[in-house]
C-alpha cells in the first residue's frame, strides 16, 4: 500500500473537519429520526435519498451504471452487508442504546475488518503492534460495555446489534475488496449502484416491517432529510474529493474522528451521559486501531478506514453508521 505523505492545505483541512461532522453526526440523526418513524423506515429513506443525490452526479461526469449481471450481484450482496444489515441494526439500537455508545462501537469496524481478513486469508501478517492494538481495542469495548455494571443498558440486545452492525462493515469491507475492487468503474457510480441496490432491498423489507404510521414531526423529518441527503449523499461526494486532493491519508483520518463526534454531539444535544468507561473505552478503541494499522519500519498510519486493494486504495463508505 502506498501512503500518501502530502500536506494537508486548509481547506483540506475544513472538508476533513466537515466529513467527520457529517459522518459522526450520523449517529444523532438516527436517535431524533426514530421519535417519527421506525428504523426500515429510515433506513429505506436515507439510501433513497443518498442514492438521488449521488447518480445524477455520476451520470453527469459521464459514468454508466454497471451492465455485467454477476458484477450487480455483487453490488446487491455488498448493500446487504455494507449497507442494509448494519444500517437496521444501527436503527434497532439506538431504540435503546445511546447516539454515542453507537459511534464508539462503529468505530471498531477496522478492528473486525483486520480479524476478518487475516481468517479468510487476505492478510495474514501479525505483529506484535497488530496483536497488541486487536486486544486492546476489544478490551475498550468490554470497558464500554461495563459488564460488572447490572444496571448498565449498554451491555443490552442494542449494544450487541451495534457490535453485529460493525462486524457487518468489516465483511463487507473484505467482500468489496475481493469482488468489487479494480473494475474500472468510477467510484462515485460505483457507490451510488451499492446504494440504490441496497434501495431495492430495503424497498421489499418496507411491506414486512416498515408498515408502522410514521409521525411527522419536524425534528424527525428534519434529522432523516440531512441523514439521507447530506450524511449519505453528499458526504460521500466530499469523500472523495478530499482523496482526490489531499489524499486517502488525510481522508481517513476522519475515521478517528467520528467516535469523539458521536459523543460529544450526543452530550449537547440529547444530554446523553459521557461516563467513564465511555471515554476510556473509545480511547482504547482507537489506539488499538491506530496500532493495528503499523506496519514495520512506519511510525503509525491513520487509516482506519483505508483499505489497499491491489493498487486502488478506498477510504470505508458509510462505515461511520
Amino acid at each position: 500500500m502506498t501512503t500518501d505523505h502530502r500536506a494537508v492545505s486548509r481547506a483540506g483541512l475544513v472538508r476533513v473537519v466537515g466529513l467527520a461532522l457529517l459522518w459522526g453526526s450520523g449517529f444523532l440523526w438516527i436517535k431524533l429520526a426514530l421519535r417519527g418513524f421506525d428504523p426500515v423506515q429510515i433506513v429505506f429513506a436515507r439510501l433513497l435519498l443518498g442514492f438521488v443525490v449521488l447518480a445524477p452526479l455520476a451520470l453527469a461526469r459521464g459514468a454508466r451504471f454497471p451492465r455485467d449481471r454477476r458484477l450487480w450481484g455483487h453490488l446487491f450482496v455488498a448493500a446487504l452487508l455494507a449497507n442494509a444489515v448494519p444500517y437496521v441494526l444501527f436503527s434497532v439500537a439506538e431504540q435503546t442504546v445511546g447516539s454515542n455508545v453507537a459511534g464508539v462501537l462503529n468505530a471498531t469496524t477496522p478492528l473486525w475488518t483486520l480479524l476478518l481478513a487475516f481468517l479468510v486469508g487476505v492478510d495474514r501478517s501479525v505483529s506484535w503492534a497488530k496483536a497488541g492494538g486487536f486486544v486492546l481495542g476489544f478490551l475498550g469495548v468490554v470497558v464500554v460495555f461495563s459488564p460488572w455494571e447490572s444496571a448498565n443498558e449498554i451491555a443490552s440486545w442494542g449494544g450487541l446489534a451495534c457490535l453485529a452492525a460493525a462486524v457487518c462493515y468489516g465483511i463487507s469491507y473484505v467482500y468489496m475488496g475481493r469482488y468489487l475492487a479494480g473494475r474500472g468503474i468510477s467510484p462515485v457510480m460505483l457507490s451510488a449502484s451499492q446504494l440504490g441496490a441496497a434501495t431495492v432491498l430495503l424497498a421489499l423489507a418496507m411491506p414486512v416491517a416498515g408498515l408502522e404510521p410514521p409521525t411527522w414531526r419536524w425534528d424527525a423529518v428534519t434529522s432523516l432529510l440531512v441523514l439521507g441527503v447530506l450524511g449519505t449523499g453528499a458526504a460521500y461526494v466530499l469523500n472523495y474529493r478530499i482523496i482526490a486532493d489531499e489524499g486517502a491519508t488525510a481522508a481517513s483520518v476522519v475515521g478517528y474522528l467520528l467516535p469523539l463526534v458521536a459523543v460529544g454531539l450526543g452530550w449537547l444535544v440529547v444530554d446523553e451521559a459521557v461516563t467513564p468507561a465511555i471515554l476510556a473505552g473509545v480511547t482504547m478503541v482507537l489506539v488499538g486501531v491506530v496500532l493495528t494499522r503499523r506496519t514495520p519500519g512506519e511510525a503509525g498510519r491513520a487509516a482506519s478506514g483505508v483499505r489497499s486493494v491491489g493498487r486502488r486504495e478506498t477510504v470505508d463508505g458509510d462505515v461511520r453508521t
